[in-house]
């Protein structure tokens, strides 16, 4: 299984917050097979310590140390949200990737998504992506 592949990609989300957000995020990871349900609730924590948003739109909704025996094996979710969730504070994010990596996989992933993302063209490729293609494509590095 790759760690990110159409299925795990969702286009044009209306979220009305960030726990509404997260929680999509997570789902999207557990409904295909690379967390337990438990890890949605360890990212929710993992937001109380300190929030996701990395600015440039994006917020990384990941789970806590303790989540690590949740994770059954590293994947990515992706949620377009072009009308934008509010993540505290004015912090607006329009694209959420979500990330479980299994042992310490996640920083490797994570700064993968880093360099893709500190790009702001990318950026707005992802929120602009009219198909789960283009944003495959912009997030093959990752992959």
């Amino acid at each position: 299984m790759s760690i990110l592949n159409e299925a795990n990609i969702v286009l044009n989300k209306n979220l009305e917050n960030k726990t509404e957000a997260i929680k999509a995020t997570g789902q999207i990871l557990v409904d295909n097979g690379y967390v337990k349900q438990e890890y949605i609730e360890q990212m929710l924590k993992r937001e109380e310590l300190s929030s996701t948003y990395m600015g440039n739109f994006i917020a990384i909704p990941h789970g806590t140390e303790e989540a690590k025996e949740a994770v059954i094996e590293s994947g990515l979710s992706v949620i377009q949200a072009p009308e934008g969730v509010d993540f505290g504070g004015g912090n607006i994010v329009k694209i959420l990737i979500g990330i479980a990596g299994k042992g310490n996989e996640h920083l490797d992933i994570l700064s993968k998504i880093a360099i893709v993302c500190s790009e702001e063209e990318n950026v707005e490729k992802l929120v602009q992506a009219k198909s789960k293609e283009e944003i495959l494509q912009l997030l093959s590095e990752v992959n």
